[in-house]
């Protein structure tokens, strides 16, 4: 993402991140990702504070998620400082339990809001989400944590054949878990973050289906070791809230995970930032898969794959 400096003025970047930074304490939470930062008012940032904002992006980009408690915002600060990342979205699929604004998106755990399965943002649109940003507006005492994991570390601790072929894989994505089994997307399996360079794994249990070029067993084989191995406890980190607490994460390099551990009331809101554009390590060297031979009862496993490249075919017949 690039932000243009709206005062038109030259300055030194560098420079005024670092003024931004200069009263901040930054606490690393995990050896693999997470800090918490005290010490600003997220409100004066989502006012204007260009400095502030790059600040925050340097620390975002370092530890790919970044925890701000005590913050005071309201509905309309909070969608402000998202808006200072890019183009703000509520969710394309689930309504709001309660506070019904078009830019956010709410969960509360006794309407079912509880996301506790492994995932990544909004991963079935062609672009998805670059960040998001969540308020936590009600928590219990104890319990209800939310863990994240690293996805470039989850790949560099590959082995070096494992990687190779999931560099030339792509997967396919859809939100079945909202009921909407036609919404798909086709992803590279190992992406290159836009901005650190660094490849991730980008294949989550919630929205990932298959992988393309693999048949259905041997994509089932692959696909569950990938999604399991993303939560090796030592590519995470676990976060307790307090109300109010804002919470900032890299969509592009992390999965996270709601612990459903706890009793009564949780509310979350989140502004999404999205206009992701998702970039393969590699092309692909390999078609997508088509079973040859007859149709047959196994011929079931590949229906959505086959009803996803029809769609893709006819979107480019009439274009």
């Amino acid at each position: 993402m690039k932000r243009s400096n709206q005062r038109g003025a030259p300055r030194d970047k560098g420079r005024d991140t670092m003024s931004a930074q200069s009263n901040w304490q930054v606490r690393r939470l995990a050896g693999s990702l997470g800090a918490e930062i005290t010490g600003l008012d997220l409100n004066e940032i989502a006012a204007g504070d260009e400095a502030g904002i790059e600040a925050v992006m340097a620390q975002l980009l370092e530890h790919q998620v970044i925890f701000f408690p005590g913050q005071k915002m309201d509905i309309d600060s909070h969608v402000a400082l998202g808006k200072r990342f890019g183009r703000v979205e509520s969710h394309p699929n689930l309504k709001n339990p309660f506070t019904q604004h078009n830019e956010v998106f709410e969960l509360a755990a006794t309407q079912g809001g509880v996301a506790d399965e492994w995932h990544t943002d909004i991963t079935f649109e062609d672009q998805p989400s670059i960040m998001s940003i969540l308020h936590m507006v009600t928590c219990p005492e104890f319990g209800g944590d939310t863990m994240w994991t690293n996805l470039n570390q989850a790949y560099q601790e590959l082995s070096p054949p494992m990687q190779a072929l999931c560099d030339g894989l792509t997967a396919l994505h859809d939100a079945h878990p909202h009921n909407r089994e036609d919404i798909m997307a086709v992803h590279p399996v190992v992406r290159v973050h836009p901005e650190t360079g660094a490849k991730a794994l980008y294949v989550n249990e919630h929205f990932t289906r298959r992988l393309v070029e693999m048949n259905a067993t041997e994509s089932k084989v692959v696909l569950d070791y990938l999604t399991s191995w993303v939560k090796n406890p030592r590519f995470t980190v676990r976060y307790h809230w307090t109300p109010g607490t804002i919470a900032i994460w890299d969509n592009r390099c992390t999965q996270h995970f709601v612990l459903n551990d706890f009793e009564g009331e949780r509310i979350i809101q989140r502004v999404t930032v999205m206009g992701d554009v998702v970039e393969p390590a590699q092309p692909s060297p390999w078609e997508s898969w088509v079973r040859p031979g007859r149709l047959s009862a196994t011929t079931r496993l590949d229906r959505q794959l086959n009803r996803y490249m029809k769609n893709k075919s006819a979107e480019s017949a009439e274009s």
